[in-house]
């Protein structure tokens, strides 16, 4: 009896090892949506429109506060300088482009989150590809779910992770 009660408890333990084990796991896909967003062109152009506002406001962040970097190091060169006429002039252009810079920051963002919320609602094309990116991912066991066109920074991955392809024949399929 003794021996037996021994067995259960090293089967239980190597069960609870296992199922500790396999809860480590957690499994990636990624998406490459500018593949699904021209597999249903005429369904997406209005999410293609919106990641092209995007994009054209982020340029315009970055060109902005490279124009601030940039008279910044001109105004640590006039420092050098010791010209502080100009130091003065610069700074005082540097504080008027930061507060442009962060009211054109607020006042976008606020138009694309109340965009992005109009392109979410039920029954839009990008609710569709969210809900069956979210339904292929959960009946593969998969964790998370990355937009491949967001990740520049992959360096590799292996094939089986792209479930681009299963995605536009899932939508096809619902069609």
């Amino acid at each position: 009896m003794l021996k037996f009660k021994w067995m259960f408890f090293l089967v239980l333990v190597s069960a609870a090892t296992t199922l500790n084990a396999q809860q480590l796991i957690t499994r990636f896909a990624v998406v490459d949506m500018p593949r699904v967003h021209m597999a249903f062109f005429p369904e997406s152009q209005e999410v293609r429109a919106f990641e092209q506002r995007v994009a054209s406001v982020q340029a315009d962040l970055n060109r902005m506060q490279v124009e601030i970097q940039q008279l910044r190091s001109r105004a640590a060169d006039a420092t050098m300088s010791g010209n502080q006429s100009e130091v003065l002039r610069l700074e005082a252009d540097i504080n008027r482009r930061s507060d442009l810079l962060r009211e054109f920051h607020a006042t976008r963002t606020a138009e694309l989150e109340s965009e992005r919320r109009r392109l979410a609602q039920p029954g839009t094309f990008l609710t569709q590809v969210q809900d069956e990116i979210r339904f292929i991912a959960e009946r593969e066991g998969i964790s998370m779910v990355l937009n491949l066109d967001e990740y520049r920074g992959i360096v590799w991955l292996s094939p089986t992770v792209d479930i681009t392809d299963r995605l536009i024949q899932s939508l096809r399929a619902r069609r």
